[in-house]
């Protein structure tokens, strides 16, 4: 059994753990029937829970490299191994002049999950950078995804789903811009703008570092997956209802009829922040982190996570759901 990297701290391990550094090297793992049933393909362990140890094959994926693959006056084009650290690459970005991602800075994880995940912070979704996905499958058959056939939602595209558990995503491209722009309009970057007014993509990115190490811990100091629960999207009637109760409810449009609600503002009015469960506790900056205080099992986080549901189903009739994936 080899240990499995993974943010939350747990304690797991997997009967059979391997890496691969190019297509190439997972098509012979695939031909040597190296990969054991069942078979779990991950990143930098940055969005999973793991409840109990994997009794199979964990594969993680090292392929590097950013490659531009076109490029004009106006764009880039890019094509980046699925293993890069995301926020390696968030940090390459910013240093060539490129303009995109510069909103997602110090988000967990690797290149190839942020595709799975559709990770997105402060008004930016990875979404509407990604032109295609690159796959491979355990028969070893490449197939490239355009960004059209992904099913990109808040959160989620078909990679998440069950039948796609083995398409491996080998290579992400993405599609940046040249030209000056920024998106600003997130609440908390105009607060941080009127202490450090953003003139340039670094000025940018730091402010964004800046606001999340001072609500989100480091996981290397503190367990945990970022933010655990998906904020809410729900009717604009059931929003106005709970307004006429809670007046100081924030809350995001989502086009004439849907309105989202931040599930941590929610989990704090519950009383939540900075309350523990045994060994897990909701994270005293931010009620939106569940973290691992020091050797708690994933199921010790279920726990802590079943209770905060219901205490928000119960205050508010809303179901909050993970973001995390429970393994």
């Amino acid at each position: 059994m080899m240990k499995i990297p993974n943010t939350f701290g747990i304690d797991v391990a997997a009967a059979n753990y391997l890496e691969y550094g190019s297509e190439e090297e997972l098509r012979e793992l695939i031909a040597a029937g190296s990969i054991i049933v069942p078979y779990l393909h991950i990143g930098g362990g940055s969005n999973l829970l793991f409840i109990k140890d994997y009794e199979g094959t964990v594969l993680h994926s090292c392929i590097g490299g950013v490659e531009v693959t076109e490029e004009d006056e106006e764009k880039v084009s890019v094509r980046v191994g699925a293993g890069v650290v995301w926020d390696d690459f968030v940090a390459y970005c910013v240093e060539q002049g490129w303009y995109g991602v510069e909103n997602l800075s110090l988000i967990p994880g690797e290149v190839g999950a942020s595709a799975v995940q559709n990770i997105g912070a402060y008004g930016v979704e990875v979404k509407d950078l990604i032109t295609s996905v690159e796959t491979l499958n355990i028969r070893g058959e490449k197939h490239v995804y355009r960004k059209d056939e992904c099913g990109y939602a808040y959160r989620r595209s078909i990679f998440k789903q069950p039948d796609m558990k083995s398409v491996f995503v080998t290579y992400v491209n993405f599609c940046l811009s040249k030209e000056e722009h920024y998106t600003l309009d997130y609440g908390t970057i105009r607060q941080e703008m009127a202490k450090h007014p953003v003139t340039d993509l670094k000025t940018l990115r730091r402010v964004i570092i800046e606001i999340r190490e001072s609500k989100l811990p480091d996981p290397k100091v503190l367990g945990n997956a970022g933010s655990f629960f998906m904020n809410p999207i729900v009717p604009r009637a059931q929003f106005e209802a709970l307004q006429r109760e809670y007046p100081g409810m924030p809350h995001y449009d989502m086009g004439t009829d849907r309105v989202k609600i931040p599930a941590g503002w929610m989990i704090e009015q519950c009383g939540w922040k900075g309350k523990s469960l045994g060994p897990a506790a909701v994270h005293d900056k931010q009620a939106l982190v569940l973290v691992n205080l020091g050797g708690a099992t994933g199921a010790d986080i279920v726990a802590l996570s079943d209770a905060v549901r219901a205490s928000v189903r119960s205050k508010f009739g809303i179901d909050i759901s993970p973001e995390v994936n429970f393994i």
